[in-house]
């Protein structure tokens, strides 16, 4: 089901994952991101890389980290977003962003990333966000300049031969740190 930017917005709740959501985190991370379910989307990875994107032990390992949080935004209780918080210092890292991909196009993600932002600002004083982005992926590192963010041609090596990160298509992937100011 589309809806309208402003439905969408008025809509959507957030709040904390627990251990209870893991199954549903990840089926929402692999739609958005792998297989043809993903395709109905924008942000998907199928074309550059294949396999899992995520499973449960990850999703429990970043559930159980001191320092972070998943926040899930929900529609009428469903669960159709998500996103990583960690604290790093005075920086917060965001990761693990999805949107489910028959509501992507539709305004959710600026709404889900302000919320990110201001509840980092707000719960751990933070002063920048950053996030990793696979650099091959310009229509999405395009998408978060618009929110803000800036490139800082910091690359870190893609973790070829693990497939905990999936199975690569190409051999010219790195991870860019992106980061933004928050004020």
């Amino acid at each position: 089901m589309d809806i309208a930017p402003a439905t969408a917005r008025a809509e959507l709740t957030f709040r904390d994952a627990t251990e209870d959501d893991v199954p549903v985190l990840v089926r929402l991370v692999e739609s958005a991101y792998r297989g043809d379910a993903s395709r109905a989307g924008w942000t998907t990875e199928a074309d550059i890389l294949q396999g899992q994107r995520t499973d449960a032990d990850g999703v429990r390992q970043i559930l159980a980290a001191p320092s972070g949080r998943v926040l899930i935004a929900e529609q009428a209780g469903d669960p159709v977003a998500c996103c990583q918080l960690e604290r790093r210092g005075r920086a917060a890292y965001f990761g693990m962003f999805a949107v489910r991909p028959g509501l992507q196009g539709a305004g959710l993600g600026k709404v889900i990333i302000a919320e990110a932002e201001r509840a980092v600002r707000a719960d751990w004083g933070a002063a920048e966000m950053h996030m990793t982005v696979i650099s091959v992926r310009e229509e999405l590192i395009a998408w978060y300049e618009r929110r803000g963010y800036r490139r800082t041609g910091e690359l870190t090596p893609f973790p070829y031969g693990d497939e905990r990160f999936g199975i690569p298509q190409r051999d010219d992937l790195a991870f860019e740190l992106l980061v933004k100011k928050l004020r």
